[in-house]
């Protein structure tokens, strides 16, 4: 599954990043790097960009950089209250 497809409020893990070019070099850059846990946090009203939270940092990506990043989802963590 690539980034693009996480739900808002779901969290994964990043498998890779592909390609070599110069945005997927930029994105490995930007710490959207193999293992890192991601969160999906808010969607722009028309879909695009979406914010993610990764490593403490929030950061913006069009749909067309997020499709480049594979991921796997982690399952919903339980609330207390």
């Amino acid at each position: 599954m690539n980034l693009a497809r996480l739900p808002v409020g779901g969290a994964a893990v990043i498998e890779a990043v592909a390609d070599g070019s110069p945005v997927a070099l930029r994105l490995l850059d930007l710490g959207f790097v193999p293992g890192t846990e991601v969160r999906a946090l808010r969607r722009a009203p028309l879909g695009d960009p979406t914010l993610y939270e990764l490593r403490g940092t929030q950061l913006c990506l069009r749909r067309s950089e997020a499709e480049r990043i594979q991921v796997r989802p982690l399952p919903a963590r339980e609330t207390n209250g």
